[in-house]
């Protein structure tokens, strides 16, 4: 799904209306219909619904979702910001198909009168007051709501974007100068603000009618969605076995940091590859196996500091043990060690099946990015700014995601410019990270949420994404047919690793949340993203009430 700015929308409507001939009327009527279906299915227990509406199009898309909501049996109380003979258009059709007669507060005082104060009261309160087309600042009475809004101790619904925003997300809005919290129901396509802006609320894109073939994008950015992700979660073929699913190898920890290879290789595991072996030092051996049963352990010689030590690589046995495997992952736990750096290296260049690396494994490359190269097998690269600040000398200031920047396109430029040049994919790690393919395409992933931010959650990563490709790989093998490309099982892995960090924060809250919480979540992740599919709805930040695990 195509993310677009606030101008390339209204070329959306226009393209709309003018070529494929569906009037702005019925766009409206969707668009508000669609807030009313939305209200009904996740706020269920709603009595009462209080719509705000200011006298544009927004306004217009508020009208009717107040209409619909009355029809549904809904007491439904209407505060119109404006004076009626202002308000314009499709908007002013709208209004005289009200059934309800507007409480009208073309003031500051007029806001205070108790009709106005009974629709702040409702049960749940639909802003319907600004949409995208509003650049900062607010006006007096539209401060005044805004805040009224934001106070009110009830549920809330925001058309389009809360009211106060600029959809193009270029600015920073002051407290109080925007709703605060609640859902966000937007049309067509997200915006840059529904991606980058802080929210923490479902929000959802609805169909309203707009052809696909009206949606251009010169941002070049999409956003994963749980219809990209369906091979990711398909079902398994009830005669397939273990072999089926693929033979994944990692090749990391050492003393004092085993546990990141054992939660890399259970990650896989819970990701549903079919066999994980974890090679690492011989004297973490036992400390990797305790970590689950179901894991297969193998010895490496080591250095003196606990790590892989290059002999691993002449003796033969990283060889042999790559035999067979579907994809091979490194770093988790190796260390900065110089001779464990040698033996990454060298075990990369080697591999001839796809290798997924992270961590001490993208480390091992600082001041040697020219030799990563995708272009023989598939590459993935997870780095976080840091990692990815050392292989691309860029300073770690332009690769973080705080603050929020203008589309984070400093992120996005990095990624994508260092996919391309390697043939590798991308996953620039952060709060919306960043997927960058080989062939160009960037992909933003919406899931995921601040309590991931925890030692561990990187190496969780790895065994999702190793899982996911090795899955395709050895299902394409077994069926002799063409493997899907692999950027779609790395959108995936990342999308349900995040899926899955927001069910733990869910069920532990984000302060106390560690990496080994995503494990436990992680088959609701999975149920979550299959049944996340909806007719005309796509959820791109939280999970729908009825799909709720």
């Amino acid at each position: 799904m195509y993310i677009v700015t606030v101008a390339e929308m209204r070329e959306i409507d226009r393209r709309t209306a003018e070529e494929f001939g569906i009037p702005s009327l019925t766009l409206m009527e969707n668009a508000g219909s669609a807030v009313a279906e939305f209200c009904l299915r996740e706020h269920p227990r709603t009595e009462s619904a209080g719509v705000i509406c200011g006298k544009g199009n927004n306004g217009g898309d508020g009208l009717v979702a107040a209409r619909k909501l009355h029809e549904a049996g809904k007491t439904v109380r209407v505060l119109l910001l404006a004076d009626p003979a202002d308000v314009p258009g499709d908007a002013a059709a709208m209004l005289k198909r009200l059934p309800v007669e507007p409480v009208i507060a073309k003031t500051q005082d007029e806001l205070k009168s108790s009709g106005a104060q009974q629709v702040f009261g409702c049960d749940l309160l639909v802003d319907a007051i600004l949409g995208t087309g509003f650049k900062p600042p607010l006006n007096d009475l539209y401060r005044s709501a805004v805040h009224a809004i934001s106070s009110a101790q009830c549920g809330r619904v925001c058309v389009d974007v809360p009211s106060g925003v600029d959809a193009d997300n270029k600015v920073e809005v002051p407290p109080g100068e925007r709703v605060n919290g609640g859902d966000i129901v937007t049309f067509t396509a997200p915006k840059p603000f529904h991606v980058y802006g802080v929210t923490r609320g479902q929000v959802v894109v609805a169909e309203i009618g707009s052809p696909q073939q009206a949606v251009r994008s010169t941002l070049g950015q999409r956003l994963t969605t749980a219809g990209d992700i369906l091979a990711a979660v398909a079902a398994r073929n009830q005669y397939g076995n273990k072999g089926d699913y693929g033979h994944v190898l990692f090749i990391g920890g050492s003393l004092g940091k085993a546990g990141a290879a054992a939660m890399a290789g259970m990650a896989a595991l819970r990701a549903g590859a079919g066999l994980v072996t974890v090679a690492c030092p011989r004297s973490v051996v036992a400390i990797v196996s305790s970590f689950a049963p179901e894991l297969m352990v193998e010895p490496l010689p080591e250095t003196a500091e606990g790590s892989i030590a290059l002999a691993a690589l002449e003796s033969g046995k990283v060889q042999q043990l790559a035999k067979g495997k579907t994809v091979v992952a490194i770093g988790p736990g190796a260390t900065r060690n110089p001779e464990t750096a040698e033996f990454i290296r060298a075990t990369v260049k080697q591999c001839s099946v796809p290798v997924v690396l992270d961590a001490d494994g993208l480390n091992a490359f600082e001041a040697h990015a020219d030799e990563l190269d995708g272009s023989r097998r598939a590459l993935v690269l997870t780095p976080h700014p840091g990692e990815m600040s050392r292989l691309t000398k860029i300073p770690i200031a332009e690769l973080s995601d705080f603050p929020p920047r203008w589309l984070q396109q400093e992120r996005v430029d990095a990624a994508q410019k260092f996919a391309t040049s390697h043939a590798a994919h991308v996953v620039l790690k952060g709060s919306r990270s960043v997927v960058a393919c080989a062939g160009g395409e960037v992909w933003i992933n919406p899931t995921g949420n601040p309590g991931m931010a925890t030692g561990g959650t990187g190496d969780i990563l790895t065994g999702v994404i190793a899982a996911c490709i090795a899955r395709v790989q050895a299902g394409a093998r077994r069926t002799a047919v063409a493997a899907e490309p692999v950027d779609g099982a790395v959108r995936g892995a990342v999308y349900l690793h995040g899926l899955a960090g927001d069910f733990a924060a869910a069920r532990y809250g984000e302060h106390p949340m560690i990496a080994t919480d995503l494990l436990a979540c992680m088959p609701a992740a999975f149920k979550a993203a299959e049944k996340q599919v909806m007719p005309g709805v796509t959820w791109i930040r939280g999970v729908p009430r009825a799909r709720r695990c």
